[in-house]
């Protein structure tokens, strides 16, 4: 059993949404989907209802749940707290899906401190199933529920992983407004060299084609999501600076600067590589066995693979 009877999942049409729904369902849970917009033709399975303005049914189904989990945007769920926490019973458990906690932390501090809480970031697509994959977990109010629904969550394959609200956006500028970041600005640099795609492709080595396959991953999702995780996490934008002042940095080491040479530049950085195999440290064997791994199935090899 799931340890909760009744649930109410708030956007569960959505990717995530669905994907927690049938979580909870698989445990026997009685999941109720609440959205604005029904999926098409299964009215019946779906509360159609706004949850940041509860009318009496949905607030009647509120609070009866054991659990309520926002699986919408920031915008709406943070509307929500006030509305949704009113209603519930005492020792009910409030979760979330945002990708960014600062808000959330602030929005339960100010307007719902007794409340147990706790936001689940599904680090990967719900599309990839959930099995062996890390879920952040940041748990605002400890207790019971929580304690449950992480065990859902391993019961399902997931591994969550727990961190601070401060933690997680931090972690999450550098997993994902980092990451992203730097693959669309190595396309948008390859459209300033004039180079043809199916060339670098037919002469790549693995790191190349290893990221020519991440753009490529890119572009097929949707420009507004990867653009909500630019702006709506409150560190993005550190983390874009340090990548720009990082690019500088290099481009001084290998001489690009007025002053620079060719001896400086080795000299920098062989620097540069001792301070990073420091930042790596005993991650660094295990990573770089991963990457080998990585590119024997790119292009199968006998040798240790590329290391250039």
């Amino acid at each position: 059993m799931s340890g909760f009877t009744r649930s109410v999942v708030v956007g569960g049409n959505g990717a995530v949404g669905g994907m927690f729904t049938e979580l909870l369902r698989e445990a026997g849970s009685r999941a109720l989907v609440v959205d604005v917009v029904p999926p098409p033709g299964r009215r019946d399975d779906c509360l159609v209802a706004d949850v940041t303005a509860p009318e009496p049914e949905l607030a009647e189904v509120l609070r009866r749940a054991d659990l309520v989990l926002l699986a919408v945007h920031e915008e709406v769920a943070l509307r929500a707290v006030v509305p949704v926490t009113r209603l519930m019973r005492p020792g009910a458990l409030l979760a979330d899906t945002l990708s960014v906690r600062a808000g959330m932390a602030a929005a339960l501090a100010a307007h719902a401190p007794g409340v147990e809480h706790v936001g689940l970031n599904p680090m990967f697509a719900p599309a990839a199933g959930m099995a062996g994959r890390p879920v952040a977990a940041v748990v605002t109010r400890d207790g019971p529920g929580v304690a449950a629904l992480l065990r859902l969550v391993e019961n399902g394959g997931g591994i969550p992983v727990r961190l601070s609200a401060e933690e997680h956006d931090r972690t999450t500028a550098a997993t994902q407004a980092l990451t992203h970041a730097v693959i669309v600005s190595f396309g948008l640099a390859l459209t300033r060299m004039g180079v043809d795609v199916r060339t670098l492709t037919a002469t790549a080595p693995p790191p190349h084609q290893v990221l020519i396959a991440l753009l490529a991953r890119v572009l097929g999702g949707s420009p507004e999501v990867y653009g909500e995780i630019q702006w709506g996490n409150p560190q993005a934008a550190s983390a874009r600076g340090a990548l720009a002042e990082a690019l500088r940095s290099f481009g001084s080491l290998v001489g690009d600067a007025p002053d620079g040479d060719g001896g400086r530049g080795a000299e920098g950085l062989d620097c540069a590589f001792q301070e990073l195999r420091r930042l790596m440290g005993p991650e660094l064997a295990a990573q770089q066995e991963h990457c080998r791994e990585l590119f024997r199935t790119i292009r199968p090899t006998h040798d240790e693979g590329e290391t250039r």
